[in-house]
């Protein structure tokens, strides 16, 4: 086993974080630059990325900020490129940027709210591994991770958008990770069950509690740093010898029948 291979830690490696500026996007930031690497958050224009970078920064972690709109193709490529540049390499990227789109199949906004879920949520994934592909290339631990959700292993009312949308992140993954293989660079999909995030705040305490009680196994919500540990885990030079896989972060949720 070569030394890289052997480590457990992200430490001086460079990692690029889509959505960054609130909830599982911005606890991933923290979570990796706690573990010593360069972190690039991005998220749109209005988002606080700035100051959660200016934050990183005052406890002595390797942060910059850039804004990014994930539907913007050349942004995508721009803001990648300057990612690698500023901080001398990539070797991970973590595919988080999200929205939701709850729409019943007869709405009338039904098909503009299709398109936005597969843009944000399916079509800028791919677009952000074809701009990272050349820097992750020259890692020796290439790392992909792209954020799902257990809405792409089962399904809500009335959310076939965000659902379809996220099946298709996990066909992506599996098929990336047979692609990329050869060269060593591994694709993986986390997918996340119910998480105290902005998503869900709107979700009234008591309906979470009674959620989590009858769903998960845990019998509660997740916190956005326990999605956050697994992705470092996944990006880990260490690794290395998984790839194709989809992992539910979701407290038992799809495990649990009853």
């Amino acid at each position: 086993m070569s030394e890289h291979m052997a480590l457990r830690t992200m430490r001086g490696r460079a990692v690029l974080v889509t959505g960054a500026g609130s909830g599982m996007g911005r606890a991933t930031a923290e979570v990796f630059a706690a573990d010593g690497a360069h972190v690039a958050l991005t998220d749109l224009p209005e988002s606080p990325i700035d100051e959660i970078a200016a934050q990183l920064r005052a406890k002595g972690h390797s942060a910059e900020a850039w804004a990014l709109d994930v539907t913007d193709h050349d942004a995508i490529r721009r803001v990648t490129n300057e990612v690698a540049t500023r901080f001398g390499r990539l070797d991970a990227l973590v595919n988080n940027a999200g929205i939701s789109a709850f729409c019943p199949i007869d709405d009338e906004a039904y098909d503009m709210i299709w398109d936005r879920a597969v843009a944000v949520l399916l079509t800028a994934h791919q677009r952000l591994v074809r701009a990272a592909l050349p820097h992750l290339r020259r890692s020796d631990a290439g790392r992909i991770v792209n954020i799902a959700s257990t809405e792409a292993l089962g399904a809500t009312n009335r959310d076939s958008p965000y659902c379809a949308a996220k099946a298709g992140v996990t066909g992506l993954t599996r098929a990336l990770a047979v692609e990329l293989g050869k060269e060593g660079i591994t694709v993986n999909c986390i997918c996340p069950g119910p998480i105290l995030t902005g998503m869900t705040a709107k979700v009234p305490d008591a309906d979470k509690d009674i959620f989590a009680q009858r769903r998960t196994a845990l019998r509660r919500y997740g916190r956005a740093e326990e999605v956050a540990h697994m992705t470092l885990s996944l990006c880990l030079p260490a690794s290395s010898y998984l790839t194709g896989t989809v992992i539910p972060v979701d407290g038992g949720l799809m495990a649990r029948n009853a």
